[in-house]
């Protein structure tokens, strides 16, 4: 940690972990509103941000809570498996388009960019919901494990019954 006269201190966020500053200025200049995507212990979390000299706004919001209570993911399902977090995204991508949002970058933050990812699931769900992000389709996780065929077969009907839910509501 820096402590002489001469040295600077870091930013509280670069100093955890949390934040890579040089990256989310990159993402900021283009201007375009950022899909985030993130993984926590117990479910993924898609936003829709845009920026403004205020601070970030989150215009679209879609969780794993969400899931269970609007668009009947089973409650003793996990909410950040590779099929959740495809729905999560899905969901974030109807509600925004129906918010006038059509384009977005994605946002992963500091989580690793391994293909077929929980992250790149999202994405597959964004991308399928007809929201435009720029992305390679080598990353994208397969159809079986978007379906949940390594998991379950219910969880495969799980999956087709809350898409039905989430475009019923979207409509």
């Amino acid at each position: 940690m820096a402590h002489g006269k001469n040295q600077r201190l870091r930013y509280k966020r670069r100093r955890n972990g949390e934040t890579d500053y040089r990256r989310r200025i990159r993402m900021l200049r283009g201007g375009n509103a950022r899909a985030v995507v993130r993984v926590t212990n117990t479910q993924t979390i898609c936003q829709l941000v845009t920026y403004e000299t205020t601070g970030d706004n989150v215009a679209v919001s879609v969780d794993g809570k969400m899931l269970v209570d609007a668009y009947g993911w089973p409650l003793d399902a996990s909410r950040k498996s590779v099929p959740a977090s495809y729905l999560s995204g899905y969901a974030m991508a109807k509600a925004a388009i129906a918010a006038g949002h059509d384009e977005a970058i994605l946002d992963i933050g500091l989580a690793a960019s391994t293909p077929g990812n929980r992250v790149f699931a999202a994405l597959k769900g964004m991308v399928d919901a007809g929201l435009e992000i720029p992305h390679s389709e080598d990353v994208l996780p397969s159809d079986e494990r978007i379906n949940g065929a390594h998991i379950d077969d219910s969880i495969a009907a799980a999956v087709e019954s809350a898409k039905k839910s989430i475009e019923e509501a979207s409509a």
